[in-house]
């Protein structure tokens, strides 16, 4: 997809054999993604969804045929739904869109030597996490304020600062005085 519309959820799996399928939502509330209008895949077709229970929901083509089995449901598993830009409120001043984020140049704080660019934004449950792209490999850091102090979507670029060490709880590793073994 482009700029002009923003990730908002994922198909999933299945559920049962009459076309139901599970869907992931991006939205703050779950049931929301199925009042925006203009909801397309990444393939550019258009869809409108209707919730059948926590978290699953029978998808409608633009003719407004449901996909009515379980085959049919299977080739929807991981597409992607956009909505159009123009559609969602602009963000606050402190938040953003993850679609914003990639592709801004990230900066070192303080010196602003340039380390490489956002590839992707990650959110597995944890917290988000910014997945830099530069020329000594790729960095994962937490998008924290401590660790993002600026972010300057119009001027395209964030200032990162690297955390120096990351420690690791005893605990993590059983049976051990907090010291991992040598490979």
């Amino acid at each position: 997809m482009n700029r002009d519309h923003v990730l908002m959820g994922v198909v999933g799996r299945p559920h049962g054999v009459r076309g139901l399928v599970h869907v992931h939502s991006y939205t703050a509330v779950a049931e929301d993604l199925a009042t925006y209008a203009g909801l397309v895949d990444d393939l550019g077709r258009p869809w409108r969804l209707s919730w059948h229970g926590n978290g699953v929901a029978r998808l409608h083509d633009a003719a407004g045929n449901a996909i009515d089995s379980r085959e049919a449901a299977q080739q929807m598993v991981n597409r992607k739904l956009y909505v159009p830009r123009a559609s969602l409120p602009e963000p606050d001043a402190d938040e953003f869109y993850f679609a914003d984020l990639v592709g801004l140049e990230a900066r070192e704080h303080g010196t602003e030597r340039v380390i490489g660019r956002v590839a992707a934004v990650h959110d597995y449950g944890a917290g988000t996490s910014l997945e830099i792209d530069g020329a000594g490999g790729n960095i994962l850091l937490p998008f924290t304020e401590a660790c993002v102090p600026v972010v300057n979507v119009g001027a395209g670029w964030i200032a990162i600062c690297q955390p120096d060490e990351i420690e690791v709880p005893v605990e993590c590793f059983p049976g051990t005085a907090g010291q991992r073994d040598a490979p």
